[in-house]
């Protein structure tokens, strides 16, 4: 209960570490309340960027598994960021998604893509939907798509999907986020997929512990010095 929650965050000395696990409100209510030191496990306002040179197949499979595998969790994607370019590759994403039931808030060019969705509005873009969901926004290009990540990711998975090696470097050196994928299911963002064991949590924090956390990644350094009589000069 909240009590409980209000004396876990004040027990200075009794509580090493708090790892807030639950809606935004909690996460939020814990970061600004606590006393202790506390790992942020984050919200996901996750993307997967289709670029202009994305495998059309690889695009259809990546998008989709990232939005409906398991929409309810963190690591599920909520936006996707299309290049101009790639439209026919695109539609196929959008027609795909949609044939799953999920509901698309798109831009103005994506409008013309796709029926039946509804006008993405300023604060979608930095909604985490939870459920069957999605924005989409078409870029001009991979400065655009990487502008609009830097402005609306919450630092927990990126996902860039295309055949252009220089593309796919420049995603990984820029984007800021404990995780970046290319070409794959941002799905996998997973302590048990990562081998780390059970999951503790994914901290989008710039700790020493980043992304999924399992047992070693929380474990604290106690050095121990055994000597005869050693001076230091």
């Amino acid at each position: 209960g909240r009590e409980g929650a209000n004396s876990l965050m004040t027990y200075r000395g009794g509580v090493d570490v708090l790892i807030p696990r639950g809606g935004p409100g909690l996460i939020r209510a814990v970061v600004d309340n606590a006393a202790v030191p506390v790992i942020e496990t984050g919200a996901g306002v996750g993307h997967v960027f289709v670029d202009a040179s994305a495998n059309p197949e690889k695009a259809v499979d990546i998008v989709f598994n990232s939005k409906t595998h398991r929409p309810s969790v963190c690591n599920a994607a909520e936006t996707v960021l299309i290049h101009k370019d790639a439209k026919e590759t695109g539609v196929s994403v959008l027609n795909s998604l949609q044939e799953a039931g999920v509901v698309l808030h798109v831009d103005q060019t994506a409008a013309t893509w796709v029926a039946d969705a509804v006008a993405a509005t300023d604060e979608d873009w930095s909604t985490e939907y939870l459920d069957m969901q999605m924005s989409v926004k078409i870029v001009d290009d991979l400065d655009q798509a990487l502008d609009h990540v830097e402005t609306y990711s919450t630092g927990h998975t990126e996902v860039i999907v295309t055949e252009n090696l220089s593309n796919a470097e420049r995603y990984v050196a820029e984007v800021d986020a404990a995780v970046v994928m290319v070409n794959a299911s941002s799905r996998f963002t997973d302590g048990g997929q990562f081998g780390l064991g059970a999951e503790i949590g994914i901290s989008t924090q710039k700790l020493h512990a980043r992304g999924p956390m399992g047992l070693e990644e929380l474990t604290s350094t106690k050095w121990i010095l055994r000597g005869d009589g050693q001076i230091r000069d």
